[in-house]
């Protein structure tokens, strides 16, 4: 009997222990045990650096690192892009970490931390790192409202009325996450930037937030609205060559760098989608671009512009940034950075990489990828990004005789010092941060490849799932299967063999491949993209069409510009096909379609078998949400398989494969559906 009694108070004390720690998801991949007092005090952690981010790597070590004495220790031989970098030895339960600077030293620490996580055997550790990128940073779209756009996981994390009286503990976690993969800068607000982000009494929030970043070696950007003299400086414009405006802009920067001496500068989205410009004066990207480089310059703050740009014409929408840009070539400031999407449209499932990589040999430029998933299923869908990522740095430009790849060329432009990649951020205030919880693989993976640009895919998602979830293999080895072909599997279900945009209009969620919107501009409807009629359908970007192809240095032209040899991946981006074109598998085009998309339906539900299969390995809050989101997902990929194949077969006039699943839908109920998603604006 009292052994019953023992059980039942112990089974009790389980419950309620379980119930006043549910597991939301809050603690990212950062789950670390702390070490106990009395073992802590059988090991030593020495550093006799004395500025807060080495206290910060010092910290962490003394709370978490159980396997012996540590010792960290600058070494003044790094230098110049190495001073992130760090070596790791150990011997005989004793390690050192040696850095040419504190952030170094506080990103060897979470590296040791890693190690221990994923179970690593650290006896004879010979380690040396060094980062691919200088600057690695994330955009925040977050609005001043706490709205944020084109974002999934709730509210901003910044709460700009409560600032700078009252600190989130959030902003202090949300340092520590990004400082353990290597992130080292952040703007903090939306590229639509509004001009009270450049007022005195915001500056101070700023401020507040930058103090909190700085020891975990983060620095603090900001997007600004090129109008801000005229709009918030009462001038009568903003022209680049007014001397009042370059005074204001000189003022401003003065200001900043008062607050906060470490800023790190200035994102700038110009003449861009409604955003004011140098256009707007008659003076050109570069021009307003070097105005606001001379005004940071003293202080040794960086621009980075924009490439998005676009206008409503007959010009192929995929042409113009490059149209825009390559003449500008050679003619920016050295403080200036060119940011570059990583595809001609915005961010679609699937792209070919901007044909301005490489284009622009005298001009720093940067990658920007999308770690929100804007146009891949909000945070519904279950899609790891580090094969989009890796596709886009491991492609081959041919520009240089060295370093031609995308990540090539931004790591090694006229300034490598200024070398730099962007993510925008999939973070939010929902206490899993990013909505779904392998939407936490997407902002860690980007972390892990602007650290180190050569990682693969599948280490990156087999350290994840370990330091989130369980480093069993019998959990790690199904799930990072899952996770590599997931973005593939999004692909399928959505746009595959090269279609793009067929999303429906404004909020991007679910599939309108039939979308117009009466009055609005032909470059954001699908038609434009998918061409489709009773002939063919894809977007003719050869010689024939709008020559887009003739913007990527030779082998690509020829291989994207010959039906025959482009790859097939890519083939409707490139190509207008007909309907019966026989593929390399011998099928029709339409028929290639039609699987496809049933592949897409079909690996979405092999995935929640796959999920299913772990269940009992994860607690049971996490799982079920991941399950839930399957659910959605699966109805989704059916959604989509059925509203573009029963369109498109309006056009075809050709039966569906008489082995695949019928459509669930009728087309002329598709075209009803109309959801009211809020746009973030």
């Amino acid at each position: 009997m009292k052994k019953v009694v023992r059980y039942i108070i112990a089974l009790m004390g389980l419950l309620l222990y379980n119930l006043g720690h549910a597991e939301d998801g809050s603690q990212l991949w950062l789950r670390y045990t702390r070490v106990p007092a009395n073992e802590a005090a059988l090991r030593t952690v020495a550093c006799r650096v004395n500025d807060p981010v080495a206290y910060m790597a010092v910290e962490e070590l003394q709370h978490y690192w159980r396997r012996g004495d540590v010792t960290l220790v600058i070494d003044k031989s790094w230098s110049g892009q190495q001073t992130g970098g760090y070596a790791i030895q150990s011997r005989r339960n004793k390690t050192v970490i040696s850095a040419g600077s504190s952030a170094g030293l506080l990103y060897g620490a979470y590296h040791l931390l890693r190690l221990q996580q994923l179970q690593t055997d650290i006896q004879g550790l010979n380690i040396v790192e060094k980062p691919s990128y200088a600057l690695r940073m994330l955009n925040h779209w977050d609005n001043l409202d706490g709205t944020v756009e084109r974002g999934y996981a709730g509210h901003s994390l910044w709460k700009w009325s409560e600032l700078p009286q009252k600190i989130s503990p959030r902003y202090r976690e949300y340092a520590r996450a990004n400082a353990s993969v290597g992130i080292n800068a952040v703007v903090l607000n939306n590229v639509n930037a509004a001009p009270l982000i450049l007022r005195s009494d915001y500056l101070g929030k700023v401020k507040a937030l930058a103090d909190i970043f700085r020891p975990y070696g983060i620095k603090v950007f900001l997007s600004i609205n090129f109008s801000s003299p005229k709009l918030l400086g009462q001038l009568r414009d903003s022209d680049p060559f007014n001397p009042e405006v370059v005074k204001w802009w000189e003022k401003k920067a003065a200001e900043i760098y008062g607050l906060i001496p470490d800023f790190g500068g200035f994102l700038v989205k110009a003449n861009s989608e409604g955003q004011p410009g140098p256009q707007d004066y008659g003076r050109t990207h570069a021009e307003g671009a070097n105005m606001l480089a001379s005004a940071l310059k003293p202080f040794r703050g960086l621009v980075m512009w924009r490439a998005f740009v676009y206008n409503p014409s007959a010009e192929d929408r995929a042409k113009q940034a490059y149209q825009e840009f390559v003449p500008l070539d050679g003619k920016f400031s050295d403080n200036v950075i060119v940011q570059i999407k990583n595809g001609p449209i915005d961010f679609q499932p699937r792209e070919p990489f901007n044909p301005l990589f490489g284009a622009m040999p005298k001009t720093n430029q940067m990658v920007e990828f999308q770690i929100t998933q804007e146009y891949l299923g909000f945070s519904n869908h279950l899609v790891y990004l580090a094969p989009l990522f890796k596709e886009t740095l491991d492609a081959q430009t041919y520009t240089r005789p060295l370093h031609a790849t995308v990540a090539g060329i931004t790591q090694h432009g006229p300034y490598p010092q200024l070398s730099a990649i962007a993510g925008v951020a999939n973070i939010g205030a929902d206490r899993n941060w990013c909505g779904h919880h392998f939407a936490q693989a997407n902002w860690y993976a980007f972390g892990r490849l602007a650290w180190n640009a050569a990682l693969s895919s599948s280490s990156i998602a087999k350290e994840w799932l370990s330091a989130t979830f369980s480093p069993d293999p019998d959990l790690v080895d199904p799930l990072s299967d899952l996770m590599i072909a997931s973005r593939e599997a999004a692909v399928n279900y959505m746009m595959p063999l090269g279609l793009h945009h067929l999303f429906a209009f404004e909020h991007h969620y679910g599939p309108e491949p039939w979308g117009d919107m009466p009055g609005g501009r032909p470059d954001w409807m699908p038609w434009y993209y998918h061409n489709a009629d009773s002939i063919a359908v894809g977007f003719d970007r050869t010689s024939s069409g709008s020559n887009a192809v003739a913007q990527y240095h030779s082998p690509l032209r020829e291989q994207f510009a010959n039906i025959a040899t482009c790859p097939e991946s890519y083939l409707l981006w490139f190509h207008r096909v007909p309907w019966t074109y026989r593929m390399k598998n011998g099928r029709s085009l339409w028929d290639n379609l039609c699987y496809s998309y049933q592949q897409g339906v079909d690996q979405v539900r092999h995935f929640q078998q796959v999920w299913d299969s772990v269940e009992g390995k994860i607690d049971a809050q996490r799982f079920k949400g991941v399950q839930s989101k399957l659910k959605v997902q699966a109805r989704d990929a059916v959604w989509w398989r059925d509203a573009c194949l029963l369109y498109f077969q309006t056009f075809a006039k050709m039966p569906l494969p008489a082995d695949l699943e019928r459509p669930v839908h009728e087309l002329d109920d598709l075209k009803k559906i109309k959801l009211n998603l809020k746009h973030h604006n």
